[in-house]
């Protein structure tokens, strides 16, 4: 790990989440549930652990104590800047706006970057930004 990772906690849906973002990014999963740690504290065969890596890097439990929503404190959000090529950009933000809510429509801001937010269907704020353009 070179830089900080989000910890995410989801109630009774982190197998479900990891699994999206995974399939959103490009990246490889890795799930081990409460029989594979030895944990009493939750169903044995749901996840208490999991993270994905590749361009993006996330962690994540489940939240069996706290049912209503991802532990993410308001006013935050997981920024995605110019991380990829913006062909790859869009297509993220088209994947992360399935079952969710676009916030801001991707587009060209005055400053000459492109950039959008999207809450997606798992309750994280996205933005999507990037430099320059692809005749997209």
């Amino acid at each position: 790990m070179t830089g900080p990772t989000p910890y995410v906690h989801f109630p009774g849906t982190a197998r479900e989440a990891l699994t999206f973002y995974g399939d959103v990014f490009g990246c490889a999963v890795q799930l081990h549930t409460f029989e594979q740690f030895s944990r009493s504290d939750g169903p044995a065969d749901a996840i208490a652990h999991g993270y994905l890596r590749g361009v993006a890097s996330v962690s994540l439990a489940p939240t069996w104590r706290e049912p209503n929503s991802p532990c993410v404190e308001k006013g935050w959000c997981c920024p995605l800047l110019g991380t990829e090529a913006p062909s790859l950009m869009r297509q993220w933000f088209s994947k992360l706006s399935e079952g969710g809510r676009v916030l801001e429509n991707l587009q060209r801001r005055p400053w000459g970057a492109s950039e959008g937010q999207v809450a997606d269907r798992h309750g994280l704020r996205q933005l999507i930004g990037f430099e320059g353009d692809d005749g997209e």
